[in-house]
């Protein structure tokens, strides 16, 4: 049950206290488990699906069949901020529990189903187990403020490893046991994870709301009009809809053009997978040490285009397809890792929470309409208007994109003070501004916390730290 946090000491360890504590890790890595298995539940199928559904009974639709993997996105972006809303209330576990017990049933009905129907139903109740606000909550009540950012990277390079092992292992894992047992499998590990949740994770000795991690209808309004925001919501909306639009029709291409058998897909996506993640990781560092973020944004956003370009005039040209889809994976994976760190360092520090919910949603959002949209243009008008429209969403993005300011060079750090009086919080806010480096301050006094954009290099963080230790008579 979530209760308001007493008056606490400051928690924030020595400046070599770089370590999560044994507790936070252990937190970090099941509930990292936890984001993982839903990514694969979500990706599994996608190299494979297409190719499975046309066997079924109205299978010769292929509107159905993007309807079939694009639902789960839809019943999770209506869900998603409400489960954790909810988590505050009812408690972070049980909520959990409920949605892994949903997205279990889906599976299985997925799973039962010898039909696209029954499988859209499935699909649906999987993605009613919109448990990610509720789990991102539940690692903030367990993590100090100034680890959360390292306990959240865990969880982020979980969902990509889930994503890359998802298109690598699908078709292998399909020659197996097939797309039922796919389903099933998904809905024995969500049950398998519960007493993990129960037993593993840490129980929290308080919920409480966390502005950095979750969702305030009050800040909503603010966050859907600024601007920045707003291009990054359409970037990561577009970027999921041609994702799931394309795998409509990928693997149709795969079998006509290179003669490749479903359960040989592997062989194209594990290489153009392993080699755009090396790449991947140069391209990003450089562009976070150099300020370079806007630039490799637009590159990224560019390659793109060019990918969805080629998939369309590559549908009869094997290596064509290959080295298309090199480019669409490399620049994905830049994307994908690039579009959050642009959220936390525009986004206010007291609405990044609520500014990562509108993001996830458009996300998710982006899952239904692609599939949808590529399903219908599949059976309506064919293959090449499906990568068209990929195109097209990605030309707008890169016309929006251009506009935007370069972000800032800065990061977000966090510490945990202890609830505070009005006064007190204007007064520690005033004295943390005038350190070298720190370019935002926000206190939050009921929440207890102080957030502070500071430059990447060169903050006084010892100077600062030492005001928070020794912040008596703050009110004066």
């Amino acid at each position: 049950m979530s209760s308001t946090p007493s008056p606490a000491p400051l928690s924030t360890p020595s400046p070599g206290s770089a370590s999560l504590l044994p507790s936070e890790r252990r937190a970090a890595v099941s509930l990292a488990g936890i984001f993982g298995l839903r990514m694969l539940g979500m990706f599994l199928i996608l190299p494979v699906f297409a190719l499975y559904a046309r066997t079924l009974p109205g299978g010769d639709d292929h509107t159905l069949i993007g309807l079939a993997l694009g639902m789960y996105g839809l019943t999770q972006a209506v869900l998603m901020i409400p489960f954790g809303m909810a988590s505050d209330r009812l408690g972070r576990k049980p909520v959990i529990v409920a949605g892994l017990l949903l997205f279990a049933l889906g599976s299985f009905v997925a799973a039962w189903s010898d039909s696209l129907a029954g499988i859209i139903l499935g699909r649906a109740i999987q993605g009613a187990g919109a448990v990610s606000a509720a789990v991102t909550a539940l690692l903030a009540d367990l993590t100090r403020e100034e680890k959360r950012t390292q306990a959240m990277a865990m969880i982020g390079g979980t969902i990509g490893l889930s994503f890359a092992l998802s298109l690598a292992a699908g078709p292998a894992i399909y020659h197996w046991i097939g797309v039922p047992g796919m389903f099933a499998l998904t809905g024995v590990l969500s049950l398998a994870a519960i007493p993990v949740l129960l037993y593993v994770t840490p129980r929290p000795g308080h919920s409480a709301f966390h502005s950095d991690a979750q969702a305030s209808p009050a800040r909503l309004g603010d966050v859907l009009r600024d601007t920045e925001l707003l291009r990054l919501n359409w970037g990561i909306f577009a970027l999921h809809a041609a994702q799931m639009a394309m795998f409509t029709v990928v693997p149709f291409a795969l079998v006509q053009a290179g003669n490749l058998g479903v359960e040989h897909h592997w062989l194209v996506y594990l290489p153009v997978l392993l080699g755009s993640l090396l790449l991947m990781v140069p391209v990003i560092i450089a562009g976070e040490r150099r300020g370079a973020l806007k630039p490799v944004l637009l590159l990224a956003v560019g390659l793109m285009l060019l990918a969805q370009l080629g998939l369309a005039l590559s549908m009869t040209l094997f290596w064509g397809l290959v080295a298309a889809l090199f480019a669409y994976f490399l620049a994905f994976n830049v994307l994908e890792a690039t579009l959050p760190s642009l959220i936390s360092k525009i986004a206010p520090p007291e609405a990044k929470g609520t500014a990562m919910g509108v993001y996830n949603t458009s996300q998710a959002l982006g899952l239904f309409f692609g599939g949808f949209a590529g399903g219908w243009l599949a059976q309506h008008q064919g293959f090449f208007a499906v990568f068209v429209f990929c195109a097209a969403l990605m030309a707008l993005w890169l016309a929006w994109a251009r506009g935007m300011a370069p972000p800032p060079r800065v990061k977000t750090q966090m510490f945990h003070v202890g609830r505070l009086q009005a006064t007190e919080a204007r007064a520690l806010s005033s004295r943390l501004v005038v350190f070298s480096g720190v370019e935002a301050v926000t206190v939050l006094a009921e929440e207890g916390s102080v957030l502070l954009k500071v430059s990447q290099t060169g903050w006084d963080e010892a100077g600062v730290r030492q005001l928070l230790l020794h912040r008596g008579g703050l009110a004066g």
